[in-house]
């Protein structure tokens, strides 16, 4: 329940950014350079998530926001907010060395001039801890803000794994 609950509290947050954005007069749509734009975040996001599976969260720095209204709610469970603790996240994420490859599939954007959300699959496949493949096939919803002319990652999201949640 609880998960449910927070996971509904991110779909909301984001609806209302969207929406205050609307409001404050920004209604235009982004150009299709604007979302290309975007979907290259996306894609150098997926391209971080790989080399982390390696033991390099490095790559993760450079995509997302350093904001302290940055959340993370990933395949392990859970609900982090801010940069420094979603930064740490990744960090223990990368001493696992899953390894494996996955990547996005089936790409959905919608992007206004400062906010966008992508709804994707994530496909693949990773190494648990015992060291058997496992399967990834998640569904994921990432959030992205305009900041310094870049699309950082402020926001991402995802089913849960079962091979993660302890």
């Amino acid at each position: 329940m609880k998960r449910w609950l927070a996971a509904g509290t991110l779909g909301l947050l984001t609806i209302c950014a969207l929406t205050t954005s609307c409001a404050s007069g920004n209604t235009a749509p982004a150009s299709g350079d604007e979302e290309q734009a975007v979907r290259d975040a996306a894609a150098k996001f997926y391209s971080a998530l790989n080399v982390m599976f390696k033991g390099d969260a490095g790559p993760m720095k450079d995509v997302w926001s350093h904001a302290a209204d940055v959340t993370y709610m990933g395949p392990g469970g859970g609900l982090t907010q801010g940069w420094p603790a979603v930064l740490a996240v990744w960090e223990a994420q990368a001493a696992l060395k899953l390894g494996g490859d996955v990547q996005s599939a089936d790409l959905h954007v919608t992007a206004g001039q400062d906010l966008a959300i992508t709804h994707n699959w994530e496909r693949g496949q990773n190494v648990g801890a015992d060291g058997k493949v496992e399967v990834v096939s998640i569904r994921a919803t990432n959030v992205f803000r305009k900041e310094g002319g870049a699309w950082k990652m402020i926001g991402h999201h995802t089913d849960l794994l079962p091979f993660l949640v302890k």
